[in-house]
């Protein structure tokens, strides 16, 4: 990866009971391909009394992504489901025109101490698809493409990448690569990657041209095409990225879009309690003030 073009130290944000590291967007890079968006949340244990509770909330033009390394969050969304998503699990959600939904701490886990950890991404739809009729698909760990290549581990967590298909149904060119080396290895994935491409370090070091690169950085390659790197054992990586949309996207609060107008619509929207209802859950998280 000596063609990298970005490297940045995840940054924190509180969000109630633990804090999170914000890895995308930032000032110098909005989007990588689709994703516009990604959350670093935890490693947190968390007391018996503290618990994830994130009450409905609305999004449009663009799906998410939960991917959990340790505990579970119980989702339930305006569709009516009602889903428990656990570590290696995938819980696709695509709001298009319009869904809420919440995210909490299971009953039966809010009576002890337990971790959260994982990660939560954001990514935009085409603009053709951006109201579209909302979708919620849940996609189990044992689903998820997994091989070894000389010692190394390798998960496609979501879309196209080594001749390989995740079952996640994702609306745009796309890949999401989990990479984990037991023992200090060389990867050479050239020519398996397109479009715009980061690699975030979970845990571990990799080097490249002579760099040493360590836990909670996020790099950015000038071209996905030429990604080659060396991997430190017990170092566990992501790699994103894929195809970039022509149109520029914005985001504003929990809505992603094309159009300034459109979210703007949006916004006022959840202000008049126009959005679904989230069946099972009737909390509501208003409109912060001054939107982000």
């Amino acid at each position: 990866m000596s063609n990298i073009d970005f490297i940045r130290e995840e940054t924190a944000a509180n969000i109630g009971n633990f804090m999170v590291g914000r890895l995308l967007p930032f000032r110098q890079k909005r989007s990588i391909g689709p994703f516009v968006f990604i959350d670093h949340m935890g490693p947190a244990c968390l007391a018996d009394h503290e618990n994830l509770d994130v009450g409905p909330h609305p999004h449009i033009g663009l799906s998410t992504l939960t991917y959990l390394f340790d505990g579970a969050i119980f989702h339930r969304d305006s569709l009516g489901t009602a889903m428990e998503i656990k570590p290696g699990a995938v819980n696709w959600m695509t709001a298009g025109k319009g869904v809420v939904h919440s995210e909490r701490t299971p009953e039966y886990l809010r009576v002890r101490d337990r971790y959260l950890h994982g990660l939560q991404i954001w990514v935009a739809l085409p603009k053709n698809l951006e109201f579209m009729n909302p979708e919620f698909h849940h996609i189990e760990a044992n689903q998820i493409p997994a091989w070894q290549d000389n010692g190394v581990e390798y998960k496609l967590i979501a879309g196209e990448a080594f001749g390989k298909k995740s079952p996640v149904p994702v609306h745009s060119k796309l890949y999401m690569i989990e990479v984990k080396a037991e023992k200090d290895a060389l990867i050479d994935i050239k020519g398996e990657l397109y479009g715009e491409s980061g690699l975030y370090i979970l845990e571990g070091e990799i080097e490249s041209n002579g760099f040493t690169y360590g836990p909670k950085q996020i790099l950015i390659t000038l071209d996905a095409h030429l990604c080659t790197f060396e991997m430190k054992a017990g170092t566990t990586v992501y790699i994103f990225g894929g195809e970039p949309f022509a149109e520029e996207r914005f985001i504003s609060w929990n809505f992603v879009s094309s159009s300034k107008d459109t979210l703007d619509q949006a916004k006022q929207k959840w202000i008049n309690h126009e959005f679904p209802k989230v069946p099972g859950d009737d909390g509501y998280v208003p409109l912060p003030s001054p939107s982000r």
